[in-house]
């Protein structure tokens, strides 16, 4: 799967578990020196990056023998290295998104038809409800491939029979995610001929999903089985056939409640400070995280004293549009919204495996730049639209004496002011010191007084160290979040 959060390790897993730095030693170098002996003189360069470590993750499940191996698409799926996989058990494809518009096109339709490229002749392919349009483009190129496709049911109806069904990971779409989880496990499982209780508690079953996946490399519970449709007559100009439910065992009941998604609607509580994480980086998926930051933070009880503030930690990467991603979070009412580059640190030393040689440091403040001037317009838009918002108030007038506390706070005006200061830092590391002011035991305190020269800095410590919550949203980059990780919980870099 990509990408990785905190170490290229997590990309390779057996069992789960990353592989260990000796394994990924190992066969890096046998990868490595075989493709230097036999590459093509007239062609001397190596593999890609991407490229280099799907060819070492095949070499791995092969030397390792794995009994099934779930291969993640990188991009796309039609002309993506991952597709080399010429009979996989099953296909699917989740909720489709706009992302990567240079690459697969900047139309859901575009999209869609590079998604089914994963499609095989009479291979299974499973994907979740879709606009129309790009529906059809789905049932079209199943149709091109004849291979059998089918529409998940909703998560709700596996309950049929069983206690309401538990998901470990937070928001809707995440339940479309672990329908399309089951039906391919549930494929696998009627391929190969298990029986499910017996499979379940050899195996363990813990679900994860991502954009398009291929199960293969190598079915059922007896009940509800999939009848072949012929791809040429029955996906012709009609819907795609919905794929039953079916009764689920114990193990997959447990996998479902268990499952944990690094960097996905991920919440760290660190005292005062709480941190909420999630990778989303398109207009559907920041969507999404808006509704589940509202429901997960912005319902909490308010401290008794009213003291709290809100900060919006954000970076986009590629070709996305940013000002659109970022218009989608105004109404979440930050008081601070900070920007900085992927980088952890600024220097990469201790830091290689989240180096992007691709950009340099200075495209990337560059952009960070940009994204703090697109928010100062677009909070500016939003109080010209809303009258009875108060207009943006100067640093000055963001301090006001509290008196029951003898401290200065941030006193609202208004139900939540439109006031938010943008900065722009360096390297994530020096933006979560500035947000957590020593309040995050996992994070070391600001520099002293004078490395801030943004007058919003200073006054903004004093808010961030008096407030009894701050409520800090991590959003619009999985690189980005990766980084927070590394530096929020030390333990991933073990």
């Amino acid at each position: 799967s990509s990408p990785h959060l905190v170490q290229v390790r997590e990309r390779i897993r057996i069992n789960g578990q990353p592989i260990s730095k000796d394994l990924f030693n190992k066969y890096f170098w046998l990868v490595y020196n075989r493709l230097e002996e036999t590459k093509d003189p007239a062609h001397p360069s190596m593999p890609a990056y991407f490229r280099f470590l799907t060819i070492m993750a095949f070499h791995v499940f092969l030397q390792e023998k794995v009994d099934l191996a779930v291969v993640e698409v990188g991009i796309g799926g039609t002309y993506d290295c991952t597709n080399i996989i010429r009979a996989p058990v099953v296909c699917g494809v989740s909720s489709l998104g706009i992302d990567h518009t240079s690459i697969l096109g900047d139309t859901m339709e575009k999209i869609a038809w590079q998604k089914g490229g994963i499609f095989k002749p009479g291979v299974p392919a499973f994907t979740v409800a879709q606009p129309e349009r790009p529906l059809e483009v789905l049932r079209e190129r199943a149709q091109e491939h004849k291979c059998p496709l089918y529409l998940c049911p909703e998560l709700d109806d596996f309950e049929e029979g069983c206690r309401a069904l538990e998901l470990g990971l937070a928001g809707a779409h995440q339940r479309s995610n672990a329908a399309l989880a089951l039906q391919l496990a549930r494929m696998w499982l009627q391929r190969r001929g298990c029986q499910g209780e017996a499979w379940g508690q050899r195996q363990g079953a813990s679900p994860t999903t991502a954009t398009e996946v291929s199960v293969g490399c190598l079915s059922c519970l007896g009940l509800g089985e999939l009848k072949e449709v012929p791809p040429s007559t029955e996906l012709l100009g009609r819907p795609v056939p919905l794929a039953p439910a079916f009764q689920l065992t114990d193990a997959m009941i447990q996998g479902l409640r268990d499952t944990e998604w690094l960097g996905r609607t991920q919440v760290l509580s660190h005292g005062p400070v709480t941190w909420y994480l999630d990778g989303a980086h398109t207009t559907s998926s920041i969507q999404a995280c808006v509704r589940w930051f509202r429901q997960a933070a912005l319902n909490q009880d308010k401290p008794h004293d009213g003291s709290e503030v809100r900060v919006l930690l954000f970076n986009a990467t590629g070709d996305r549009d940013t000002a659109a991603l970022l218009k989608l979070l105004v109404p979440c009412h930050f008081d601070y919204a900070v920007f900085c580059p992927n980088f952890t640190e600024l220097s990469v030393a201790n830091n290689a495996d989240q180096q992007n040689f691709n950009v340099t440091v200075e495209n990337a403040l560059t952009r960070c730049l940009e994204n703090q001037r697109t928010w100062t317009r677009l909070l500016e838009e939003k109080v010209g639209q809303d009258p009875w918002l108060p207009s943006p108030l100067r640093v000055g007038g963001l301090l006001q004496q509290a008196p029951a506390r003898g401290s200065l706070l941030l006193v609202p005006p208004a139900p939540r002011p439109l006031n938010s200061p943008a900065l722009v830092f360096p390297c994530l590391a020096q933006a979560l010191r500035w947000v957590a002011q020593g309040r995050d035991p996992h994070l070391a305190a600001p520099a002293a007084s004078g490395a801030h020269s943004h007058p919003a800095a200073s006054s903004g410590a004093v808010l961030l160290r008096e407030a009894a919550a701050v409520r800090v949203l991590v959003t619009g980059s999985l690189h980005l979040v990766g980084g927070a990780l590394r530096l929020l919980d030390p333990a991933l870099s073990q």
